[in-house]
This record gives C-alpha cells, sequence and structure tokens, in this order.
C-alpha cells in the first residue's frame, strides 16, 4: 500500500507518511475523506436543538435537578459547537467550501467564542509539531500528571467560573489589540468579534422573544463559563496528557472509549477517537469510528494508546506526590 497525500491541508502531508502501516489505499482514503453538507448541517443543528431542548425543560420544570441536569446538558452541546468549529477549521465540516467556514464559524464556534479563522493556523500547527517543543498546545498537556489536590484546584477554578471569565478577558484583550486609542480598539474588537457578539444577541432575542430571557443566563452564560470549562479541560487531559513516546504518532495522542454520559458531556460528536483525527487529518468527524477499526483490523491496536474511559485517563492523570 503506498501512501496517499493530504490533498486537504499541505501542511500535514508526511502525517501519515511517517508511518507506513498506517497509510491508506486509494480505496480507503477516498470514502474516509468524503465530507457531506448534510451532515455536517445536521450535526450543528443536532448540538442546537439539545440546548434548546433543555431550555424548554429548564423553563418547565424549574428547579436544582432540572437546573443541574440541563445546564450540564448544554456545557457539553457547547463543547460539541466547538468541536464542529474543529471539524471546519479541517475544512471537513462541510463539502461546500464557503458553507463550511460559514456554518463553522458563525453557526458553532462563534456562539461559544471561538474564532474559527484565528484557530485554524493555530490548530494546524499543533498537527504538524504534535507534542514537540514547538507544539502550541504542549502547555494543555506537559503539567501532567498531577497531584489530587491540584486537580481539585483546576476543578473549582473551572466550575466557580474563574477560568471561564479569565478566558472571556483574555479573548478581550486579544481581540483589542494594544495599538490605537480606545475607540479605535474597541472598534477592532467589535470586528474581530462579531461572530460571537451577533450570535448571542440572535439567541438572546430568541429567549426574550419568547418570553424566557433569563434562559440566557441560567442555561447559556453559566454553562459557558463553567460546565464547558470543565469539559473541555477533561477532553485536553485525555487527548495528550500523559501519553506514550512522543514521537511515535500512535503513541503520543489518545483514543478514549466513551459511554453514553460520557458522550453526552466530555465526549459529543466522536471526538474520543482523536488518536486517528491525528493519523488522518482529512476525515469527518463522523468517519473516525470507521477510521479506528480500519487501523484496529490491521492489528496495529497493541501499539495505539487507547484508554478505556474518561475515568481511566483522569486517574492515570493524577499521581499523588
Amino acid at each position: 500500500m503506498n501512501p496517499t497525500p493530504n490533498l486537504l491541508d499541505p501542511l500535514l502531508q508526511d502525517d501519515v507518511e511517517r508511518r507506513e502501516d498506517c497509510a491508506l489505499t486509494a480505496q480507503e482514503d477516498q470514502q474516509l475523506r468524503q465530507r457531506s453538507n448534510l451532515w455536517g448541517l445536521g450535526l450543528v443543528l443536532h448540538a442546537w436543538a439539545m440546548v434548546a431542548v433543555c431550555m424548554a425543560v429548564f423553563a418547565a420544570w424549574p428547579n436544582p435537578f432540572t437546573f443541574l441536569v440541563c445546564s450540564a446538558l448544554i456545557g457539553g452541546r457547547q463543547l460539541g459547537l466547538s468541536i464542529l468549529m474543529h471539524d471546519a477549521a479541517h475544512r471537513v465540516l462541510m463539502r461546500h467550501p464557503a458553507w463550511n467556514d460559514n456554518v463553522g464559524h458563525w453557526l458553532a464556534g462563534g456562539a461559544v467564542g471561538s474564532h474559527m479563522y484565528d484557530y485554524r493556523p493555530y490548530h494546524l500547527t499543533h498537527h504538524r509539531h504534535t507534542q514537540q517543543d514547538n507544539d502550541p498546545d504542549l502547555v494543555l498537556s506537559a503539567p501532567f500528571p498531577i497531584s489530587p489536590a491540584g486537580l481539585r484546584r483546576k476543578v473549582w477554578h473551572d466550575l466557580s467560573g474563574q477560568t471561564g471569565i479569565k478566558q472571556r478577558l483574555a479573548q478581550i484583550r486579544s481581540g483589542m489589540g494594544k495599538d490605537g486609542t480606545l475607540w479605535l480598539r474597541l472598534s477592532r474588537l467589535l470586528r474581530h468579534e462579531r461572530a460571537f457578539i451577533l450570535s448571542n444577541i440572535g439567541l438572546f432575542g430568541v429567549l426574550w422573544w419568547v418570553d424566557q430571557p433569563m434562559l440566557f443566563v441560567w442555561m447559556w452564560v453559566l454553562p459557558l463559563l463553567t460546565w464547558f470549562q470543565l469539559f473541555s479541560r477533561v477532553r485536553n487531559i485525555a487527548e495528550h496528557a500523559v501519553t506514550g513516546d512522543r514521537n511515535d504518532r500512535l503513541r503520543n495522542t489518545r483514543t478514549t472509549f466513551a459511554n453514553m454520559l460520557e458522550r453526552l458531556f466530555v465526549a459529543p460528536y466522536w471526538v474520543n477517537y482523536h488518536l486517528e483525527h491525528h493519523l488522518y487529518a482529512f476525515v469527518p468527524c463522523w468517519k473516525l469510528p470507521a477510521a479506528h477499526r480500519l487501523l484496529v483490523q490491521r492489528g496495529l491496536a497493541p501499539q495505539m494508546e487507547i484508554s478505556p474511559s474518561y475515568a481511566a485517563v483522569l486517574r492515570q492523570a493524577v499521581q499523588p506526590r
């Protein structure tokens, strides 16, 4: 089998070529890289539909239990929207390039404060230099393993909103820049964050129209500042922390098997197949399970960094000191 070139992202052309046993046949490549407007738009609408259902449930039965469950589920879908933006950054969310970028930026990433056009070059650099010294995401995995007390502090920072507020302030500072007058910097911020601003204004407008404006606070802003931060942290830990040989493409990234609850909260839209995503960055998220089966059929499972659950990953990432 000869490795096929990655026609989507020239930056990643040699990712698969480094391992002959992971190279695809022409037929496998064609099947895995096929994108779909229907699938891409359907997944984004699915995320928003789940948000709407959770808001409706809490509006109909407002109590501590529905608040906890519905806000956590919405935090999981907010993570899901960022994951779908991630697919769009790889140009695999939808087949049509303009639809891919507009849906990924405006309907997915923009709503949760993720700027796809800034994220794309940053993230592709992470792919090109995974777990190497010049990997921009190395800071997320390098501190692990940490002590149980260290993890508890991080969880508290996430659930108390401290992480979310810190990130929003950093987002504002980055959008404003450092040069020019205050009005120029504010204008720059509004232009840079228009997807985030307009999508959230639109969501608030819809909730106001249905006479439920406070749902925007309780069932969107609070999950974004709390649950979304925690679930994103768990996802980041699972993907690259405490993995094997950082120079081995099958060991420096982890795939984590996810049960139904984990898929609802920390692993929506097949993000748990992260090793397969790094090997074949041109594959849409909904085809990653097929990529996993292909690798297993080739007998590569014993060489792959695979964890049986997210709980198992966290146990591995937390060690008493």
